[in-house]
């Protein structure tokens, strides 16, 4: 009896470590399951796969990660997404790509967490600060680097990361993403331009500010 408990244990740890394993995009079970935003298909984790027979080519193609991002904003930077919703075949393959483009001097991809998946990223041209803070239980440290063309940099899922261009040129970035919609939580925007708005008094004291300097962000980033 104590031997058939002690498999039924193992083999209940197992089941959950193999459930856990694969709580992210799931693998797929066929061939492909190209997203189809109608009824006509069957349902996978958030998306409607496409007929097989109705698929073509132009479902696993995306073009113009040749052209360069519009880095006139704010933060000096333009991410060119290309995940399920440009390449529908990429449902179901736990996969996907971006372009990052840098404006000169202080061009930043502001710190972010991308909820749904790890990333690893490649410098093409120019020169970037990078860096990530890992959790509360690892004391938040920061593990940053200067990234020089050709030089690659990997951000753990979940992980708050950055990129910073300290170079004089425009730098250029790709990023492949373990997941086929990995999600961008941009920190700033989310804290600051929350819709509606977190009572400022809660943030002035978690951010050991005053609430009118609260005020001011919240203003700043469109929350109120």
């Amino acid at each position: 009896m104590r031997v058939s408990q002690s498999l039924v244990r193992t083999i209940s740890i197992l089941a959950l470590v193999i459930s856990l394993s694969n709580a992210y995009d799931p693998s797929p079970l066929q061939d492909f399951c190209v997203a189809i935003d109608d009824l006509d298909g069957v349902f996978v984790n958030g998306r409607f796969c496409k007929d097989p027979r109705r698929v073509n080519a132009n479902d696993f193609f995306f073009s113009g990660l040749n052209v360069p991002g519009n880095t006139t904003n704010q933060v000096g930077s333009n991410v060119t997404t290309v995940n399920v919703d440009q390449i529908p075949g990429l449902n179901t393959m736990g996969i996907s790509l971006v372009r990052i483009d840098y404006a000169p001097n202080g061009g930043q991809n502001p710190p972010h967490t991308h909820p749904r998946g790890s990333e690893i990223l490649v410098v093409i041209q120019g020169t970037l600060y990078v860096g990530f803070v890992s959790s509360n239980q690892d004391n938040n440290r920061l593990f940053s680097k200067v990234l020089h063309p050709g030089d690659v940099f990997v951000f753990p899922i979940g992980m708050i990361h950055f990129q910073v261009n300290i170079g004089k040129i425009a730098a250029i970035a790709f990023a492949g993403l373990s997941s086929q919609n990995a999600g961008v939580i941009t920190i700033a925007n989310a804290v600051f331009g929350s819709n509606p708005p977190i009572d400022p008094r809660a943030l002035a004291t978690a951010f050991q500010l005053d609430a009118n300097t609260v005020r001011e962000l919240q203003a700043k980033f469109g929350s109120i």
